[in-house]
């Protein structure tokens, strides 16, 4: 594994880049010729430019996904057949980690430490968790009467469509291909337009793994084309998709005015973060950085509420910031840099128009500027805003940046009522060291995750998704394979 600053930026001067679209088991140019250009958002350079998928291009995906599911070369093996071709997949991610996260540190602006740590060694081990799961998946017997037997069998859906976004490239493609592919599925897969590059490689090594042909379909585009024709092709039995509310909701409605194909839609956060009196305020203040600040805030689980008893609310502010002082800004491809540039221009001017709307809502407590480094203007510093009212913009809409907005609260009926008070659903903390609180508290937060004591808690092994305008699809856990399958009964009288 690379180990300095210097290796990576070497490894970065002389790496190669996938830039076709993978269909049917190998790289084409899109029909109609399109192409878009990949930039790098810490220095503006373009990186490539990547074949633009169409609606034709989809069109060609998923037969080809069709002809590959139908002829059963793949949905027609074994658990066991399925999971060794998946664990030389794990295996593959695991000797080229330099370059899937270059490739994700490059596209998207992800420190380098993060993307060879976390990301790429995440993605195989996500890869070979699901692997080693679905052959350990029981069928079920009916509990009929003599002379009947009802056999309940889990069964592939077909073709997948999965749409998924730029903050995580390589992961939230692992969430979706890993229990897709273990179950069977034939799988066309959209990358978001920002951060195509990790996919197309990852393409390229299942195919190594053993993936028949035309199992896996890589097509970059833009939502407007290649997205929506995913959407709504009538040829497609599922579409997953991790990214915005609004876009969710547009997948539905593809659905409606096309096959009723299922849509499990993992969307947006403003997840609350609270934290009581007892708690331990170093530890507490620590993590709120991390829960605001990892990934330079563009998580959709990120903590960006932060709910504080009154009582500690200065104490508590003094610390956190304090603690963002271990989140150096810099150059993703140094190993120091903890948070790297914005993805992209225009997310940048984004984030930077909510800090203006904050600077009329609330008291501006810390950072708040935008830098220009090696001619990018996509850096934004850590940012925390105290006495954020709780109907403030800052306090209710996905910010998808380093802003913290701080409200504080007076007792437990008040914090709840506040961390509740949100369209959004995904995640949520309690700090506290009253047991009977935690869990008291975390069965009154309307969250798919409540982390006591930690911040955004994740593993293989439990499920991750939201309620209400988070979405309800699931990610992760043996539940994620309920989203890539259907359950058959056969009855048999004899």
């Amino acid at each position: 594994m690379t180990t300095s600053t210097a290796d990576w930026r070497a490894r970065a001067a002389g790496l190669k880049f996938r830039n076709g679209l993978f269909i049917d088991g190998a790289f084409r140019d899109a029909a109609k010729g399109g192409r878009f250009d990949t930039v790098n958002p810490a220095n503006a350079q373009v990186l490539t430019a990547v074949a633009r998928g169409t609606a034709d291009d989809i069109d060609a995906a998923v037969a080809s996904a069709r002809r590959a599911f139908n002829d059963g070369r793949w949905s027609g093996k074994s658990p066991a057949e399925r999971k060794e071709v998946l664990l030389r997949l794990a295996a593959l991610i695991r000797e080229n980690i330099p370059e899937l996260a270059l490739l994700d540190t490059l596209d998207m602006g992800k420190p380098i430490g993060d993307s060879s740590t976390i990301d790429a060694p995440g993605s195989a081990h996500f890869f070979q968790w699901h692997a080693e799961a679905i052959d350990k998946l029981y069928d079920e017997i009916a509990p009929t009467g003599r002379g009947d037997l009802a056999m309940i069998r889990r069964v592939p859906l077909g073709v997948i469509g999965a749409v998924v976004p730029w903050n995580f490239p390589l992961d939230m493609a692992t969430w979706k291909l890993a229990p897709a592919l273990a179950t069977g599925n034939s799988v066309v897969l959209k990358p978001a337009e920002q951060s195509p590059l990790s996919a197309l490689m990852l393409a390229e090594l299942a195919s190594e793994a053993g993936l028949p042909d035309g199992v896996l379909n890589v097509v970059p585009g833009f939502g407007e084309d290649a997205g929506r024709a995913l959407g709504l092709h009538p040829d497609v039995d599922a579409l997953v998709f991790t990214g915005s509310t609004k876009v969710g909701k547009l997948f539905m409605t593809y659905s409606g005015q096309s096959n009723m194909k299922q849509v499990w839609p993992e969307t947006g956060g403003k997840s609350p973060n609270l934290v009581f009196a007892d708690a331990d305020i170093e530890k507490a203040a620590e993590m709120a950085a991390f829960g605001i600040l990892f990934n330079s805030g563009e998580v959709c689980s990120a903590n960006s509420r932060l709910l504080v008893h009154r009582s500690v609310q200065e104490e508590f502010t003094e610390r956190l910031i304090a603690a963002t002082a271990a989140w150096p800004l810099g150059d993703p491809l140094d190993l120091a840099t903890r948070m790297g540039p914005l993805v992209e221009k225009a997310h940048a001017d984004r984030v930077a128009g909510y800090i203006d709307i904050g600077r009329s809502e609330a008291r501006l407590a810390h950072g708040g500027e935008r830098e220009t480094r090696t001619g990018s203007d996509c850096y934004i510093q850590p940012t925390i805003f105290n006495n954020v009212p709780p109907d403030a913009r800052i306090a209710r809409e996905e910010v998808f940046g380093p802003l913290l907005a701080i409200t504080p609260f007076d007792d437990e009926a008040d914090a709840v009522r506040i961390a509740n008070d949100s369209e959004y659903g995904l995640a949520a903390s309690v700090w506290t060291k009253d047991l009977s609180r935690a869990l008291s508290v975390s069965d009154r937060l309307h969250a798919g995750t409540v982390s006591v004591n930690t911040v955004d808690a994740l593993s293989a092994m439990t499920p991750f998704g939201g309620m209400k305008q988070s979405g309800f699809g699931r990610d992760l856990s043996i539940h994620s394979f309920d989203k890539y399958s259907a359950l058959k009964t056969v009855w048999v009288k004899y």
